[in-house]
């Protein structure tokens, strides 16, 4: 089911900055990515966190003739909230998608294939592109999400590697 045609609600941030609410940045990504185009956007929040940060810009391409795959980025609506969401597909039944945040305690349910808008295919970071988390890695990352494992796995190693790595692609 389409959402209903409504004029976006629009304010004027820094420069060149357009704010949008979160259920108007989704309509607009859904007629963006349905007419085959990708879109970018700011990220805001840190369930994603350290894979994709609060700041980063996010691309998402659509998803033409083929469904997303466990261990995929993907953005997303909520059912409840028609709020725009992007997470880790950790699961899959069918056409429902099971997704979770790297960072969250929590999955956010099972996710309609129509809810999902399109697929993460690139992280921009300070200028840089981030990759990490977006390869065969992602597998992987997917299940220790799923299990909650990612973070209290990776919290020690980041704080370790952090110093040593500087500023390096991550």
């Amino acid at each position: 089911m389409r959402p209903p045609k409504t004029k976006p609600r629009l304010a004027r941030g820094r420069e060149s900055e357009l704010l949008l609410s979160a259920p108007d940045l989704a309509q607009i990504l859904r007629e963006v990515l349905g007419k085959g185009m990708r879109a970018r956007f700011l990220a805001r929040g840190f369930s994603m966190s350290p894979f994709i940060k609060d700041g980063d810009i996010v691309t998402v391409s659509p998803l033409p003739g083929r469904r997303p795959g466990v261990g995929e980025v993907v953005a997303f609506t909520s059912p409840d909230a028609r709020k725009l969401i992007v997470h880790r597909i950790v699961g899959r039944r069918g056409t429902a998608y099971l997704a979770r945040g790297d960072s969250n305690s929590q999955t956010d349910g099972w996710v309609s294939e129509e809810s999902i808008l399109g697929r993460v295919t690139g992280v921009e970071r300070d200028g840089q592109g981030v990759s990490l988390g977006l390869g065969p890695e992602r597998f992987l990352l997917a299940f220790l999400t799923r299990f909650g494992l990612l973070k209290p796995l990776i919290q020690p190693v980041w704080k370790l590697l952090r110093p040593i790595l500087g500023r390096a692609k991550m």
